[in-house]
Formats: structure tokens, C-alpha cells, sequence
């Protein structure tokens, strides 16, 4: 399976508020980022953002600095269509988050709402937690939300792994340190109720020059 062609496949047939992820207000989310970070000039970046409402509650609560990153380019256009002339206060990446590259200590807040739990292999997640190693400014925040472990096994015709608020953070090691863990009961347009569980953590410091 090519995971652009599925995403993109997905949000070129379906309604971004159809979709069984979409929340009217992302406001778990929201309300953990500026628990965080105070200054409206932290660098966010919102992995598998796509038509995600973030990044209309990260513009209105002042945030200059939001980049959105996503696989699928229809999801980021459904955004920016969304957004009007505030879109151009945004940076929109179209990219797979496993291969793109990214400038060492680049992210303050990482924020990402259900791509992790798609991550079935270890290769895969390994590389992604290095990809986050590598962004993450010294001691920055890792906001990770994935489908609980009594939450669906499969989501968009994809299977999924489930995790604890342990077994989520366990898999990005014990320089993370946990700060906080949020369950979720997410309610999908059908009505179904979906547990997810969200892992917020403070990155790993660098080690002080010699």
C-alpha cells in the first residue's frame, strides 16, 4: 500500500468533516499546546495536520510561527481553502514525515493527533522518533495522541497499534520525560465514541559543549 496515494485518495472522495477523525475544535490539543508554550513565537509543527481545525486555533491564539505537514496535498489545499487569507500565515509541508528532512532543534512543539498509531512496524516508529530527535529544540515538547488500547483496531481500512499512556511513552524512551497523559473520548461524525490516549512529554536537553 502507498501511503500517499491512500491519504490522497481519502481526502479527494471525502468531505474533511466526514472523515472519522474530524473535530469541529481540536481543543484538547490546543488547550495542551499553550499550556506549553507560552510564547506566541514557539515554532509548532502539527504532523498529519491536514484539514485539521489546530491551526485555526493556533492563529487565534496568537501563534506566528505554525507549520503543517501532511502526506496528503488535498488535505493541506482543503486547509488552506478554509483558511482564506489567513493561510499565508501558515508554513504547509506536503511530505511523508518518515522521509522528509528537517533542521536539527527546528521544532519547539511537536504536535501529532493519530499518524503515530498507523506506525505498525518498530522500523517505522523507530525512524520516526529519530525524525523527532532531530527536530526538537533543547528540551522542546512531544505531543503525540494515538488511539487507546481498548480504542479500534483499524481506522481508514488501516490497521493500527494501540497504546497505554506507558506503552506510548515507552516507545520514545526514558530521556522523555512524561509530564502529562490525557484520555479522550472522541465522538466521529456517525456518533461512534473512539478512546484515544495523549502522551505529552519534554524532549531530551542537549548535552552541554566541551
Amino acid at each position: 500500500m502507498d501511503p500517499k496515494a491512500h491519504w490522497e485518495s481519502v481526502y479527494s472522495t471525502k468531505s474533511p468533516t466526514a472523515v472519522s477523525w474530524f473535530q469541529p475544535e481540536a481543543r484538547l490539543s490546543l488547550d495542551l499546546i499553550t499550556a506549553v508554550a507560552a510564547d506566541r513565537a514557539a515554532r509548532i509543527l502539527d504532523v498529519g495536520g491536514g484539514a485539521s481545525r489546530l491551526v485555526d486555533g493556533l492563529l487565534d491564539a496568537g501563534y506566528s510561527q505554525v507549520t503543517v505537514l501532511d502526506i496528503a496535498e488535498p488535505a493541506l489545499r482543503h486547509a488552506r481553502t478554509r483558511l482564506g487569507e489567513r493561510a499565508v500565515r501558515v508554513t504547509w509541508r506536503a511530505a511523508d514525515i518518515l522521509a522528509t528532512e528537517f533542521a536539527p532543534g527546528s521544532v519547539d512543539v511537536w504536535h501529532d493527533r493519530a499518524v503515530f498509531h498507523f506506525l505498525t512496524e518498530p522500523h517505522a516508529r523507530r525512524r520516526y522518533v529519530g525524525q523527532v530527535r532531530r527536530a526538537l529544540s533543547p528540551a522542546g515538547i512531544v505531543i503525540v495522541a494515538t488511539f487507546a488500547d481498548d480504542g479500534p483496531l483499524r481506522c481508514s481500512g488501516l490497521d493500527v497499534a494501540r497504546y497505554s499512556a506507558e506503552g506510548l511513552h515507552g516507545e520514545f524512551g526514558d530521556d522523555f520525560q512524561l509530564l502529562r497523559s490525557e484520555r479522550e473520548e472522541h465522538r466521529t461524525p456517525s456518533g461512534a465514541v473512539q478512546a484515544f490516549t495523549y502522551c505529552l512529554c519534554r524532549g531530551p536537553g542537549r548535552s552541554p559543549q566541551r
